[in-house]
């Protein structure tokens, strides 16, 4: 694989050595962001708290070939970031059960990427 201007790469230069393991951080990151919502989820979160029926709300705002997301599709996509450590959750104890969610500091860190692949995506595949 070889990058514009610079040549090209050395064999293995996807993969890296952590604690006695070779592994792929392209590959991670495929894996991270993997889902149809996942990325939606991350940039709907950019502004603070939001509660689950906003992120709901959100991720049909704008979308050309969504229905209506399963509430357990996204149950187990807010968990999946929650474990990645990519997003917060906040439970108020109060009935009717009031939860919202944020983006950690490492999930801020995430939003610049995906304005990148956005751009990119505006670029070149519309």
């Amino acid at each position: 694989m070889a990058f514009e201007g610079q040549g090209k790469a050395e064999p293995g230069f996807l993969t890296v050595q952590r604690g006695g393991k070779t592994v792929c951080p392209a590959s991670r990151f495929q894996q991270m962001v993997s889902g149809k919502y996942k990325l939606r989820i991350l940039w709907g979160l950019q502004d603070g708290w939001r509660r689950y029926s906003e992120i709901k709300k959100g991720l049909l705002t704008g979308s050309v070939d969504s229905v209506e997301i399963a509430p357990r599709v996204l149950s187990r996509e807010l968990k999946t970031l929650i474990a990645m450590g990519m997003v917060e959750r906040r439970d108020h104890q109060v009935f009717p059960l009031k939860v919202e969610y944020r983006l950690t500091r490492k999930g801020r860190t995430f939003l610049p990427i995906i304005a990148v692949i956005h751009k990119w995506g505006m670029r070149h595949l519309l």
